[in-house]
């Protein structure tokens, strides 16, 4: 990998899983195209991981360690779902619940430790996040659900492309 591809790649990553995400939520993203994200996700997860791993120490580098190593089982439980079940997808919640959560958490700890005014956006991404979860939890209807699965994404994406921009030096 690139270093540009590890810096860039995840805030272009992030919202597209998020969208393919809410697609499969609302029935515009097939089950096959689902099984299929879900296993190009696994191997780019398991790839940054093994890549990274010497770069990905200290506080910040750490936590995000471990929500790629927690998220790739997550995602690899989801995928094996998909692939062994016909419709039933009794761990698949297993999948979107820890991608709500985990990176969300990880940012509540990036905003901690980091001293910027990314931290509100790492912070406030984080709250978003995870209020949507709970909303989908709590989600009443397939539209409530939606707009939550919505709404975390756009949380998530916010952090992911502050990291990018702090990160890579192109906030000026």
């Amino acid at each position: 990998m690139s270093r540009s591809l590890t810096d860039v790649g995840p805030a272009l990553l992030v919202p597209a899983a998020w969208t393919v995400t809410l697609g499969a939520h609302v029935g515009a993203v097939s089950r096959h195209t689902l099984l299929v994200a879900l296993w190009v996700m696994t191997g780019l997860l398991g790839a940054f991981a093994v890549g990274t791993r010497e770069e990905m120490t200290g506080p910040v580098l750490g936590v995000w360690r471990g929500v790629l190593v927690l998220g790739f089982v997550v995602t690899l439980v989801g995928a094996v779902d998909l692939t062994v079940t016909a419709g039933a997808d009794p761990t698949l919640p297993v999948t979107l619940y820890g991608w709500m959560v985990l990176p969300s958490l990880a940012y509540v700890a990036t905003a901690v430790e980091v001293d910027s005014g990314y931290s509100y956006v790492y912070l406030g991404g984080a709250i978003l996040a995870l209020a949507a979860t709970a909303t989908y939890a709590l989600a009443g209807s397939d539209a409530e659900g939606a707009i939550a699965v919505g709404m975390v994404g756009v949380g998530q994406t916010a952090g992911i492309v502050a990291a990018v921009v702090q990160n890579t030096g192109t906030d000026g």
